[in-house]
């Protein structure tokens, strides 16, 4: 899978096999993006962490996509960059009649649950 194009987020680790993907992300707390979210108390942006699903769904599936919609987007703790540089992403899809891709995605670790969203994207 080819490497996830920003300053933010790097993979160390994919399993993708029959509609889901397991990826391992490291942080990097040295990332412009956190420099200014929020300056001396950095988290790592809502806005990030879809994007994050969003690019490594286009990875696995080897094609852009857009959102077309989100039933469900739950940020559930912040992450804060100064003390967890690892999380493990976890999405499942697969194709609808309309042809969109049904996803459900979460970010976490052992010890948090951080975001989850379901709800789909469509090929461009």
């Amino acid at each position: 899978m080819p490497s996830i194009t920003n300053d933010l987020f790097s993979i160390d680790k994919v399993i993708h096999e029959d509609g889901a993907i397991s990826v391992i992300l490291s942080i990097n707390p040295d990332s412009e993006i956190l420099k200014g979210h929020f300056p001396g108390h950095p988290v790592v942006p809502g806005a990030c962490m879809l994007q994050v699903v969003k690019e490594v769904l286009e990875n696995a599936l080897n094609h852009p996509v857009r959102q077309k919609k989100a039933d469900q987007l739950k940020f559930m703790i912040m992450i804060d960059p100064t003390k967890t540089l690892t999380v493990a992403l976890d999405i499942t899809y697969k194709k609808a009649e309309d042809d969109s891709i049904v996803v459900t995605a979460k970010l976490s670790n052992p010890d948090a649950l951080y975001f989850k969203f379901q709800g789909s994207f469509v090929r461009i």
